[in-house]
């Protein structure tokens, strides 16, 4: 079989904490330990299970694999801290869901973010804060999860993604400066600093390989003038006015771009978020993640000295 090349493509690992809703498992896992848990999970071998927070984004994100039959465009790898034995009920619940996953790393209770570099993933999502905040701490783009599944419209093709702007696509450098000084240093700040990219963020990379995907459906809208363009990326951030070019400046800076933005000013954000309608929403500060979590496949980006 000739080598698998991951070099082009938009590479997720995915834990499956992440993928499916294990609440009843991780319970008897916690409540009577190890061997009971592996008894439960043989036991319920045949049981598929429900999706969880980050199946509508997976689903829809694998889909856009139709732009390029027999040369994915998407690459989704199951990243488990369960041993092989327990994880056949995950991939047997890959295949019953439909899902187009067939590659996985099973490490028997140890962290498997370790070999997100080898497999070229620009984004590792859990439900594990623990294997996060390490990887992170490591320099790799990893979030956590957070609140319950949301309902998944299947008529709905579209895949919708909103990302936050520092700490997530930019570093927290001015974030810091807004905790230390206050909001008028902060604004003044970055309009000083303006023209000024800033250094990227855990994610920047994960958006620019987005817009690699997005350039293909541009293209396929070029052959095909009924291709429906599906993926659409909003940025969606507390900066308001002046502080706003800085950031649209450092997105042009690094060469990626995003298809809305939203400089709310320290408005709420699950507002806006429950008519965005996001299929997931990164943000490092888990004081906005509390409020659009409830409705919004929300993952927290633990970046950065606010987070430490």
């Amino acid at each position: 079989m000739p080598a698998y090349d991951l070099a082009n493509r938009l590479v997720i690992g995915i834990a499956s904490s992440a993928l499916f809703d294990l609440a009843e498992a991780d319970a008897v896992f916690r409540e009577q330990g190890e061997e009971a848990y592996r008894a439960y999970q043989e036991e319920h071998l045949g049981d598929t299970l429900s999706a969880g927070v980050a199946f509508p984004f997976i689903r829809r994100l694998l889909s856009l694999n139709d732009l390029s039959p027999g040369d994915p465009l998407v690459e989704v790898i199951v990243l488990s801290r369960n041993d092989p034995d327990t994880g056949l009920r995950v991939m047997r619940s890959i295949q019953s869901h439909g899902l187009k996953i067939s590659r996985a790393i099973f490490m028997q209770g140890r962290s498997p973010y370790h070999f997100m570099p080898a497999l070229n993933m620009s984004l590792f999502l859990s439900a594990n804060e623990t294997d996060v905040r390490e990887a992170v701490a490591l320099g790799l783009p990893a979030g956590r999860v957070l609140g319950p599944a949301a309902a998944d419209d299947a008529e709905d093709q579209d895949l919708r993604i909103a990302f936050d702007f520092d700490g997530v696509l930019a570093d927290d450098s001015s974030e810091q400066v807004f905790q230390s000084d206050g909001i008028e240093s902060f604004r003044s700040h970055e309009t000083v600093n303006a023209a000024t990219p800033h250094d990227p963020g855990p994610l920047r990379d994960f958006l620019a390989s987005l817009n690699r995907v997005q350039k293909r459906e541009a293209e396929q809208r070029a052959k095909d003038p009924d291709y429906k363009i599906r993926v659409h990326v909003s940025l969606v951030t507390a900066r308001d006015a002046p502080a706003h070019e800085r950031a649209v400046r450092s997105l042009k800076g690094w060469g990626v771009t995003v298809n809305d933005a939203f400089f709310l000013g320290g408005i709420e954000k699950s507002a806006i978020m429950r008519v965005l309608k996001p299929h997931i929403f990164f943000d490092d500060q888990v004081s906005h993640l509390v409020g659009t979590s409830r409705s919004t496949p929300s993952v927290h980006i633990p970046f950065g000295k606010i987070n430490e």
